[in-house]
């Protein structure tokens, strides 16, 4: 109804105006006045909510993986989880990139992500190690954090595990478990890292079981890197192992590792008798296909998400600082999973073998 008011008023408003401009210039000029029409009242008063603030990014992340990149159900995944967690509970802005195939563009990926402006940025594995050491010496004022490495950089923090003591717990398991007596053990590539995972799942191994032997196999050998990703040749190398008797087999293979999975399900499947695998840096019975996860008795879990997540964390609070961080049992930077329950009966034994590691009893030998 007062719509229809205003609208009579404005029509009345301007037949006022013809009529006066009809009149000629002898007509004085007249002035309406009109008076403001209070505004409409709304049945239910109006309500503006306050603008909102939107807090940027606490902080501004990057990282590369190693070779393979996301989808290796291993050690890229674990500090993919570690960024996504960071981005979650941190507030942080997360960018991660893959390297080429061969890895040459280490350096470039690098560069990129400092000239982006990035507080922290992460090279998952040591063969970051040349290019991290030049791209972090080039940007001083920018954090850096290596996985499995330690560069000289002050403003480099380097993440590195105890691989060997994680290992001997599988070992452990491995020796418990066997009924054969014959276990096997598959590396990527024989360089001293990945001889630290054989060093101490060997030990293990004869501790719980001084009468069994360890068959030890390498995918490749330096300078190729490519056994990470041979999954074809993993497989080739377990099938055999599993041929000659094994029936457990450790790998510390990354992606390749999905070659002992298939092996293990196929052994199993042609000849009645279940064999086993072990797993390697991410709880992988949980990261696997259903069809593959119960041929996983355990796997030796590397905390991967947790030394980048610390690291991010740390520079979110202020406290970033270069060196050398190890990730050990003492604070759970390794340790073994328990999912399928295939080792629920010798978890105490494990936990025995554990506890003499942390107090320093058991010394785990980190070379072979």
């Amino acid at each position: 109804m007062t719509r229809m008011k205003s609208k009579w008023l404005i029509l009345f408003m301007v037949f006022a105006l013809l009529i006066t401009a009809c009149g000629g210039s002898d007509t004085a000029e007249e002035t309406v006045e009109v008076a403001e029409e209070p505004a409409e009242e709304l049945e239910s008063p109006a309500t503006t909510a306050a603008p909102t603030t939107t807090a940027g990014p606490t902080a501004s992340v990057g990282v590369v993986y190693d070779i393979g990149g996301r989808g290796d159900l291993s050690f890229n995944d674990m500090a993919y989880a570690g960024l996504e967690r960071a981005i979650a509970e941190l507030g942080v802005d997360g960018i991660d990139l893959e390297p080429n195939e061969g890895g040459e563009n280490r350096p470039e990926l690098l560069s990129l992500l400092a000239d982006q402006g990035k507080d922290l940025i992460i090279g998952v594995g040591f063969l970051f190690a040349d290019a991290m050491t030049e791209v972090a010496t080039a940007n001083p004022d920018t954090y850096f954090g290596i996985i499995d490495s330690a560069v000289d950089p002050a403003n480099v923090s380097g993440m590195v595990f105890a691989e060997e003591q994680g290992s001997y717990l599988v070992g452990v398991a491995a020796g418990l478990k066997t009924t054969t007596n014959k276990i096997g053990f598959i590396g990527g590539v024989e360089f001293p890292l990945i001889q630290k995972f054989e060093a101490g799942f060997v030990a293990g191994v004869a501790a719980a079981c001084p009468s069994c032997t360890v068959d030890v196999k390498y995918v490749t050998y330096p300078p190729d890197f490519g056994g990470f990703n041979d999954a074809a040749k993993a497989k080739e190398i377990a099938l055999a192992q599993y041929e000659e008797g094994a029936d457990i087999i450790y790998h510390a293979a990354g992606g390749a590792g999905n070659g002992l999975f298939e092996a293990a399900k196929e052994v199993s499947d042609n000849t009645g008798t279940k064999v086993w695998a072990i797993g390697v840096d991410a709880d992988q019975a949980k990261t696997v296909s259903a069809e593959l996860a119960p041929y996983i008795l355990t796997s030796m879990i590397k905390r991967v998400d947790v030394a980048v997540y610390n690291t991010i964390k740390a520079v979110v609070d202020g406290t970033f600082a270069g060196g050398v961080t190890v990730f050990d049992l003492s604070v759970d930077g390794v340790g073994y999973s328990t999912t399928g329950g295939w080792i629920d009966d010798i978890v105490s034994d494990i936990e025995a073998y554990k506890a003499q590691i942390i107090s320093g009893d058991i010394e785990v030998p980190a070379a072979p």
